[in-house]
């Protein structure tokens, strides 16, 4: 009997012992391999802003080995800025979205990054209304982050977004007043190297909006020295501050210095596959090749700004039209879970539910009506995105003609008139889905208005204000004549030379050789 109980109690204990081993060991695998993941996304974190594609092959194999829907919600942000640095805007949104789909898996820091990522991206594509709305919400959720480092940091990114947004709307003083702010208040507190260098960065860029170069090359300058001191690598960062060192060179005569650091920003262009990037130094480039008179460099630099141009505006088109998506998946999704929360208390008493009922009503119709027009904007886009041509080249359009609200029309009008005051025109990047976006309006109604008003198609419309702009240019100022023709394009907003010349002759009727080459007689003239 003994035997039996002795043998019992040691099987017990073996069992316990090896029980006991088997969940010791599978707790520190459980450890290793969140420390592994945690390891890997720190990696692939510092390598969003240098190494972009290797930062996205990480974080995609993170994102298939998560497990939680918070992990793939955090996951899913870092994906999104990596592609906001390749300024493949339209997978940004999409895995901004995404993280955003169960707000529940979020903390309040990350809740404030989705949404000023969202809003960035939104304002880059001139979903102005948007992305006004996701800053704010993030300004919300910001009262929620009570780590004083982390809420500091966050509303430094806030006003930085601000900043960014005024200097695209070249509102330069507004900018700099935002800034001066933002020095004042973290006065006493401790600077974080990266956004310090954000805002040196956005510092050069404002005193060069506002012609004070001097300034504007000391911050480009600081910014460079903040690149090589910390112990981060930001080579976006770095091509935005060479683009800026750029202009400043240009303004001084100094081409070939100008020359040289766009080459590098290129260089980092290819590296990202950012278009914006490689658009702006290859225009940049054939610009200073033009002051240089190195026709074979301006004729190479030039087809690449064409090309990356031509790309550019198609994947625009593509992010705008993957945005108005992404906001009417949410506003359903919005929709829902209110339309959820109204139905439970339905059951409670009547005179709740009368309200409900009301305020649901009212809700469904304002939503329809929105998504009505968003959903026009979409369809136009979806037709127009795979007939695509070069900027500034005039097509066909067929004048169909469409109902349009007496208000909606005069409200049109008048933001026009507005438009016309203003030299936004001059925006090369200017078309009609922008300006649409910009007028709160689809494009269809704002083309019908233009042809019905104007007796023009948009990009007629669009070229007679440039050329009476630079018409009125010359006249109005004597130095205008003594430019050359491509610097005449370039600032009326036209992509090259030939463009600008063959347009000023088909509104003018004479090309702007001669216009020019009248206007230096009449004025000789006139002195005599």
């Amino acid at each position: 009997m003994k035997s039996i109980v002795e043998k019992n109690f040691i099987s017990f204990c073996c069992n316990a012992l090896l029980l006991f081993t088997v969940v010791f060991f599978t707790n520190i695998s459980i450890a290793q391999t969140v420390l592994k993941q945690q390891v890997l996304y720190n990696e692939s974190e510092d390598l969003v802003n240098s190494k972009p594609n290797e930062a996205l092959k990480i974080a995609f194999l993170l994102l298939n080995n998560a497990s939680s829907s918070k992990e793939k919600a955090k996951i899913n942000y870092l994906i999104a800025t990596i592609y906001k640095a390749k300024a493949d805007y339209s997978k940004a949104l999409t895995h901004l979205y995404e993280a955003d789909k169960n707000p529940h898996d979020l903390d309040p820091k990350n809740a404030v990054e989705i949404f000023i990522a969202k809003a960035e991206i939104l304002r880059v594509l001139f979903i102005e209304d948007q992305a006004k709305k996701n800053l704010e919400e993030a300004a919300t959720k910001l009262e929620f982050v009570n780590n004083s480092k982390e809420n500091e940091l966050l509303n430094s990114q806030i006003v930085l977004e601000k900043v960014n947004a005024n200097l695209q709307r070249q509102k330069y003083r507004e900018a700099l007043s935002l800034v001066k702010k933002q020095d004042v208040s973290k006065v006493n507190s401790n600077q974080n190297p990266e956004i310090d260098l954000l805002f040196s960065i956005a510092k050069g860029k404002i005193y060069c909006g506002l012609s004070d170069f001097e300034k504007g090359n000391y911050f480009f300058k600081q910014a460079l020295q903040l690149l090589s001191k910390s112990n981060f690598s930001n080579k976006f960062a770095e091509a935005n501050t060479l683009i800026g060192l750029a202009g400043i060179y240009f303004h001084q005569k100094e081409y070939v210095k100008a020359i040289e650091v766009l080459l590098k920003a290129s260089n980092i262009a290819k590296t990202f596959e950012n278009l914006y990037l490689a658009e702006t130094s290859s225009k940049l480039l054939t610009v200073n090749y033009i002051a240089l008179n190195d026709n074979s460099n301006y004729k190479s630099f030039n087809t690449k700004f064409l090309y990356a141009n031509t790309q550019l505006e198609g994947t625009e088109q593509e992010a705008i039209n993957t945005a108005y998506n992404l906001i009417n998946q949410n506003q359903d999704n919005y929709f829902k879970m209110e339309i959820k929360n109204y139905s439970s208390t339905f059951y409670m008493v009547l005179i709740i539910f009368v309200i409900i009922l009301f305020f649901c009503t009212l809700f469904s119709y304002r939503f329809h009506m929105k998504k009505r027009r968003l959903r026009e904007i979409i369809n136009y886009l979806e037709v127009t995105r795979n007939n695509l041509i070069i900027r500034n080249i005039e097509k066909k359009e067929t004048n169909k003609k469409i109902f349009i609200p007496i208000e909606t029309e005069q409200a049109l009008l008048n933001k026009l008139k507005r438009f016309e005051s203003s030299s936004k025109f001059t925006n090369n990047d200017m078309s009609l889905a922008v300006l649409s976006g910009q007028f709160e309006t689809n494009t269809k109604y704002l083309s019908e208005i233009i042809n019905k008003h104007y007796h023009v198609n948009f990009n007629t419309y669009i070229n007679k204000l440039r050329i009476n702009f630079i018409i009125e240019k010359l006249k109005s100022d004597p130095n205008f004549i003594n430019y050359k023709i491509s610097y005449l394009a370039e600032t009326s907003g036209f992509s090259s030379h030939s463009t600008f010349a063959t347009i000023f002759k088909s509104i003018t009727g004479i090309a702007p050789i001669t216009f020019i080459e009248f206007l230096k007689k009449e004025r000789e003239t006139s002195h005599v």
